[in-house]
């Protein structure tokens, strides 16, 4: 079903765009949760609170695209949950990502720093705007979507070695980049 009909169906207030969207986004969204909480009852649980998010967002928004905003829906709700499980212990899984980012990206603790961080995350959204399609597609999978080196390297027909190479050389250019452009990291 074509996205502006499932949200028509939120308008409508029918049952029917939540059984719409699941069947159309359920497994992008599943695979997002998993991927940061590593446990299948958690994943189900921030899904399932996505799909009442968007019922009581829509209306009045009217996203689009509707995947972008499902998906960032999942995310948000899965890393407060990751953060909730994880506040006393480290979870391996997501952790390695984030450790991998840290030395480009630089911790927000103040108002004023929140509001760097905002800055930041423009100026991360005008880097990326310069690397190859591979490159972007690569760095999202991995820091957003938290996909696995294994999983990125099945992905694009390449070596765990290839992949991981790659992102280092991209975090190195984004620290770089981020120096440049006046962000202390």
């Amino acid at each position: 079903m074509d996205d502006s009909k499932i949200i028509e169906l939120f308008f409508e207030r029918s049952e029917q765009a939540i059984v719409e969207l699941s069947n159309k986004y359920g497994s992008i969204c599943d695979k997002i949760a998993y991927n940061i909480l590593n446990n299948l009852q958690d994943c189900e649980e921030c899904v399932n609170d996505a799909y009442l998010a968007v019922w009581n967002t829509i209306p009045p928004q009217k996203p689009d695209p509707l995947l972008s905003y499902v998906c960032r829906i999942v995310r948000n709700l899965s890393l407060k949950k990751y953060h909730e499980n994880t506040a006393k212990k480290r979870n391996s899984i997501y952790d390695v990502a984030l450790d991998e980012l840290a030395d480009c990206i630089p911790a927000s603790a103040s108002v004023e720093d929140e509001l760097a961080a905002k800055e930041a995350a423009g100026m991360i959204n005008s880097f990326l705007a310069t690397l190859d399609r591979q490159s972007r597609i690569l760095f999202v999978r991995r820091y957003w979507h938290a996909d696995s080196i294994e999983e990125l390297a099945a992905m694009f027909h390449k070596s765990r070695h290839y992949v991981s190479v790659r992102l280092s050389r991209i975090r190195k250019a984004l620290k770089q980049y981020l120096e440049k452009e006046g962000i202390s990291v």
